[in-house]
Parts: structure tokens; C-alpha cells; sequence
């Protein structure tokens, strides 16, 4: 019997992951961890300041480029609220097609690059946090898979027009994040998606391009962080 699970073949998800059944797991971890991370934020007193990025202080304390994207500002529940209901609606799309280990690469690089965009283009005083890169990169991947379906577009242009009006009404939300993590979104978004579904190969470049991005995206962080620090006194 044994032998014979190891003789069917693996179900493959529409872009080459694992097909499975049942609700977006990562996607719900993703949202649980930002939820935790917010009532942390609430019962520790000067936690969020540990979370934030600030781009000066950033090659001292480099947690801050992905904890940052965890984090949410308690002075408005409607940005974590929305942040969420955006990863839940992107996740129900994307999971489900590209499967759970590309899904979580490009969550992550999105988060990162859109930790890279405020390393570049905001000021190094700058406090940020919150989960518009990894957002913006999920937005546009999807925009990618599912540009025919005007119905989903719908749903997209809403949850856009409310993330631009909280970048004008939520303190520490930036549109460098948002296009750090559109731009990595959208390249990571590509490494997977147009690799054609005929190639036998399919699976091993899409992980590689992946990884030589991940790679790439990690050397560009490293050397904005070591172009932005402040010398110690």
C-alpha cells in the first residue's frame, strides 16, 4: 500500500505547488501573527516601538525590516482591519493556485521589499510599520492571475482605494513601502507565474528564480541599511 501512495502522482496546484484541500492555511497564520503581534502591541508598553523601522537605526537593529511588517498602528484599529481583510481576500486567490511555499515567498519578499522601498526613499528618521508592502505585492500578483475576471478587479479597486485613503489618515504608513513591496510582488509574482505549465522543469526554475531574487533583494537591503545608519557616537 505504501508503495502504491508513492506511485500516484502529486496534484498540482494551476502555477505548480502542491494541491491541497480545506481552508488557506498560511494565509490564516499570516493573519494570526499580525493579530498576535497587535495585542502584544497593546499589553506591552513601548512594544511597538521595538517594531517599527526607522531606516537610521536599522543596521543596529535589523529585526525591525520584517518585524515592522507585522506590526499595525494602535491608533486606528481600521489599519490592521483593513491590512487583514486585504491578505484574507489575496490569500482566498493566490493560495489556493500557487500553493503554500510559493504563496509564503511571496509574502515574505513582498514585506521585505517593501521594507527596501523605505530604506531607500523615505528619511532616516522615518518611523514605518505596518502590512502595506506585503499587501501591495499579494495586489499585485493577483492583479496578474486574475486580470480577466472583472469581478475580482472589483473587489481589488475597492481594497486599493481604501489603502490609499489610510495613507493619508494613519500615521506611519508610506507609499515607499507600498512600491517596494508592489515592485517585489509583481517580479516575485513572475517568477512563478510565467513559467509555461508544459515545461518539465517547471517547478525546479520557478524556486530558483525565486531564491536568486531572494538573494538579490537581501544584498540590496544590506547595502541601503549600511548606506543609512547613523555612526554610533
Amino acid at each position: 500500500m505504501r508503495q502504491a501512495n508513492q506511485n500516484i502522482p502529486t496534484q498540482k496546484t494551476q502555477f505548480g505547488g502542491r494541491l491541497r484541500t480545506g481552508a488557506p492555511l498560511v494565509t490564516m497564520i499570516f493573519i494570526g501573527l499580525n493579530v498576535f503581534v497587535y495585542l502584544l502591541q497593546w499589553i506591552i508598553p513601548g512594544f511597538t516601538k521595538d517594531l517599527v523601522l526607522i531606516p537610521a537605526i536599522a543596521a543596529y537593529e535589523p529585526w525591525r525590516l520584517l518585524t515592522s511588517a507585522f506590526a499595525h498602528s494602535t491608533g486606528s484599529f481600521l489599519h490592521i482591519l483593513m491590512n487583514m481583510y486585504g491578505v484574507y481576500i489575496f490569500g482566498m486567490l493566490l493560495e489556493p493556485r500557487l500553493g503554500r511555499l510559493r504563496f509564503t515567498w511571496l509574502y515574505l519578499l513582498s514585506a521585505l521589499g517593501g521594507s527596501l522601498g523605505v530604506m531607500l526613499l523615505s528619511p532616516a528618521t522615518t518611523a514605518t510599520l505596518g502590512a502595506s508592502g506585503a499587501l501591495a505585492g499579494l495586489f499585485l500578483a493577483t492583479f496578474v492571475v486574475l486580470r480577466g475576471n472583472k469581478q475580482a478587479l472589483r473587489q481589488m479597486a475597492i481594497i486599493l482605494a481604501l489603502n490609499v485613503v489610510l495613507g493619508f489618515v494613519v500615521s506611519g504608513i508610506s507609499w515607499q513601502a507600498h512600491l517596494g513591496g508592489a515592485v517585489a510582488g509583481i517580479v516575485a509574482a513572475s517568477c512563478i507565474m510565467l513559467i509555461p505549465r508544459s515545461n518539465p522543469q517547471r517547478s525546479k526554475i520557478q524556486l530558483s528564480l525565486l531564491g536568486a531574487l531572494s538573494v538579490g533583494m537581501i544584498v540590496s537591503t544590506y547595502l541601503a541599511v549600511e548606506s543609512a545608519k547613523w555612526p554610533l557616537a
